[in-house]
C-alpha cells in the first residue's frame, strides 16, 4: 500500500515551516519529506512536529538533487498529496549591485529547481493532489532594483497557471501563492550589500496568515492565493494600471 507523503521544499524556515506545522495539524500526511539545505534546522522542525518526518538536506540548485529525489519516490512506493514548494530567496540591488554569481542561483533556485521539483513529483500524485508553487506579490509588474528575484517570481506564476489547468482533468490543483512582505528571515539575505532598499516594509505580515490562506486556497482548488488587502490592490494594480506609474509607486516607497 502506497504511504501518502508531504513534500516541502525550503522547509528549514519561514514560509516553508509553517507549512509543515499547519499541514500536520490540518492535514495530516502519514509522512513530511523536509527539504532544504540545512540539515540541523531540518532535523529540529522534525522533531518539532508529531508526524514522522524524512530529512532530506539537498542543494536544490543541483539538477542532480531532483533526480534523487525522483528516485526516493520510486524506491518508497509513495502517494504526493501535497508538493509545497517553497526553497526561493531574493537579492536587491540595481542590476550591477546584484552578483553574476546572486543572479544565476535566484534563477536556478526560484525557477529551475522549482519546475525540476514539480515535474519529478507529478508521476506520483492522484487525483485530489495539490501542488503549492510559492510565488510572490513582486511578480505583479516589474520592479526596479529588485528586477531578477521579481522575473523569477513572474514565471512562477504563469508557470502555475498554465500547469492548474493542465492538471484540472487529473483532479491535481496547482496554486500560485503570491505574498507581500512576510515577517521571516528573507530580509537578512535580500538587503545585503545593497543601498536600493525601501525606507519600510509595511503593510508586513506573518507566515502564519499567509500560510493559512494558501492552504485554504489549495484546498478550494483555486489557482492563486493572494494573503491580505494591500497586496490583492497590488495585483489589481499591476492589472488596470501602465508600468510607469506602478514603478513610479514603487520608486515612491523606496525614497527616490
Amino acid at each position: 500500500m502506497k504511504k501518502h507523503i508531504a513534500v516541502i521544499t525550503g522547509a528549514s524556515s519561514g514560509i516553508g515551516a509553517e507549512f509543515a506545522r499547519q499541514l500536520a495539524v490540518g492535514h495530516a500526511p502519514e509522512e513530511f519529506w523536509l527539504i532544504a539545505r540545512r540539515a540541523d534546522r531540518l532535523q529540529a522542525l522534525a522533531e518539532e512536529l508529531k508526524t514522522p518526518c524524512r530529512v532530506l538536506p539537498l542543494d536544490l540548485t543541483d539538477p542532480a538533487a531532483a533526480d534523487d529525489y525522483a528516485q526516493l519516490l520510486r524506491d518508497e512506493e509513495v502517494c504526493v498529496d501535497w508538493l509545497i514548494c517553497a526553497a526561493g530567496f531574493g537579492k536587491m540591488g540595481s542590476f550591477d549591485e546584484v552578483s553574476p554569481r546572486d543572479v544565476e542561483d535566484m534563477i536556478d533556485l526560484n525557477v529551475k529547481a522549482l519546475v525540476r521539483m514539480t515535474y519529478a513529483t507529478l508521476p506520483f500524485m492522484e487525483r485530489g493532489g495539490h501542488i503549492v508553487e510559492l510565488g510572490s506579490s513582486s511578480s505583479f509588474f516589474p520592479l526596479p532594483y529588485f528586477n531578477i528575484y521579481a522575473s523569477t517570481k513572474a514565471f512562477v506564476v504563469h508557470f502555475a497557471a498554465g500547469l492548474h489547468e493542465e492538471l484540472r482533468p487529473r483532479g491535481i490543483s496547482v496554486t500560485s501563492v503570491s505574498p507581500g512582505w512576510v515577517k521571516t528571515d528573507f530580509f537578512s539575505v535580500a538587503e545585503q550589500g545593497s543601498a536600493h532598499q525601501p525606507r519600510q516594509y509595511k503593510p508586513m505580515f506573518s507566515a502564519e496568515a499567509v500560510v493559512r490562506t494558501a492552504l485554504r486556497d489549495a484546498s478550494r482548488g483555486r489557482m492563486t492565493s493572494v494573503c491580505g488587502l494591500f497586496p490583492k490592490l497590488h495585483r489589481l494594480a499591476g492589472k488596470i494600471l501602465p508600468n510607469r506609474i506602478l514603478q513610479a509607486m514603487w520608486k515612491n516607497m523606496r525614497g527616490e
